[in-house]
């Protein structure tokens, strides 16, 4: 008899053919079993089929049906006993084999629906017939045929649109887990594909976190898989999407790898996350307040790439005459005894020194004024109303004119179309 690996669980119906039965369950040599059966089959398992198992799961239950030749009852029984079965034993998508070679069409059709979501494959013995290829089992006068296919390389299609779905709505963790519930349960060969693309949704989850080194990694592993992957065929669309994810490599890799203490392109990446937050996750709070960061980030940026100025320990010595008397009375940190320049006075400190920024800063301030009352206002700022959609938009339009990023040079998240 041929000798497969030891699996985990095996789920066996059985109505009258104990030969196959057993011949299933000592192929399969299974850690935990379950009888699928009507009641008038239990004697038989006890007669017929535990006798000659060679090695006896570690565990072993069953599921007693009223009528096996009624699809209704049959699915009702099986879907409300299997699945809090395989939970109290702990079984994992992927862990699980459903064997249909002694089922009747209602039960083959029931176990298939409820099992789905954990069996990696389905297994039965056939009558063999002219022409029959496959593995040859005979049991007494009966030659079959050893069949086994696993259901989600087909299914896997429809498991990857959800999980690019959930990935364009901005939903990494919940894509990473369809992913990782994909890869546990295809075949080998494209495991490594679900394993790469759950790679991405958690890059991209780190990414969102501002996790930007782990970030960096998980993305550049993905990316390797996915070109592997690309070259024998992959799905549609794949090859496609692997330029914008080595721009986005690139875009990482300039910014974990510039050693200032203020990072130039953290200004690019918050602008970006204001604007998928507002976009893509709905959400104008957390876009408003990542909006208002990338303001300050860009006055950070310049105070300290053009005038040396730390703007969280600034020496009043390093700004114009006008604002170092401001700065000794109003922003001197009483704890640690540094000089802390807010949003607004970094600006203005810009401005005084000439800086174009500061000077374009204090032109459109009248405009500015307001969608940062706003800001402050918010839920998430210092106050108690929630803000609009619109406000958010209009300072992000502000901020653009502001800095004087060109879109373009803005990171921007891949659409998963596979």
């Amino acid at each position: 008899m041929a000798q497969d690996q030891p699996i985990k669980t095996l789920v066996i119906t059985l109505v009258d053919d104990a030969a196959s039965a057993v011949y299933s369950i000592n192929r399969l040599n299974p850690d935990t079993l379950c009888f699928v059966l009507p009641e008038r089959s239990k004697a038989l398992v006890e007669s017929d089929v535990q006798p000659k198992i060679q090695q006896m799961p570690r565990r072993w239950d069953w599921i007693l049906l009223a009528d096996a030749r009624e699809f209704p009852s049959t699915y009702q029984i099986i879907a409300r006993s299997l699945p809090d079965l395989l939970r109290t034993w702990e079984i994992q998508p992927g862990e699980l084999v459903v064997d249909l070679s002694g089922a009747t069409p209602a039960m083959a059709g029931a176990l298939t629906l409820v099992a789905l979501p954990w069996a990696s494959r389905v297994v039965e013995l056939v009558q063999a017939h002219e022409g029959s290829e496959g593995d040859r089992v005979e049991l007494g006068p009966k030659t079959l045929i050893w069949t086994q296919t696993n259901p989600w390389d087909e299914q896997g299609t429809v498991s990857r649109r959800e999980g690019c779905e959930l990935f364009n709505r901005g939903l990494f963790r919940a894509a990473a887990k369809v992913f990782h519930d994909m890869e546990r349960l295809v075949s080998g060969g494209q495991k490594p594909l679900y394993r790469a693309f759950r790679d991405l949704a958690e890059g991209y989850e780190l990414w969102e976190r501002f996790h930007y080194r782990q970030a960096w990694d998980k993305l550049k592993t993905a990316i390797k898989a996915l070109e592997m992957a690309s070259l024998w065929g992959g799905p549609p669309g794949l090859k496609a999407m692997i330029p914008s994810l080595k721009a986005n490599t690139s875009f990482l890799e300039r910014l974990v790898l510039d050693p200032a203490e203020v990072k130039e392109f953290v200004s690019l990446d918050l602008l970006a996350h204001a604007e998928r937050r507002l976009l893509a996750g709905r959400d104008p709070e957390a876009a408003m307040t990542a909006l208002v960061r990338a303001l300050e980030a860009f006055a950070q940026v310049r105070l300290y790439k053009s005038h040396k100025i730390k703007s969280w320990d600034v020496s009043p010595g390093q700004l114009p005459q006008a604002l170092q008397e401001t700065c000794r009375t109003c922003y001197l940190e009483d704890i640690d005894g540094k000089y802390k320049l807010p949003l607004q006075a970094q600006f203005r400190v810009l401005a005084g020194l000439d800086d174009q920024l500061g000077q374009a800063f204090l032109r459109e301030w009248p405009k500015m004024k307001p969608l940062l009352d706003a800001a402050n206002h918010a839920v998430l700022g210092h106050g108690f109303e929630p803000i609009k959609s619109e406000r958010v938009q209009q300072l992000y339009d502000v901020v653009v004119k502001l800095s004087g990023v060109n879109e373009t040079s803005l990171p921007k998240f891949p659409v998963l179309t596979l």
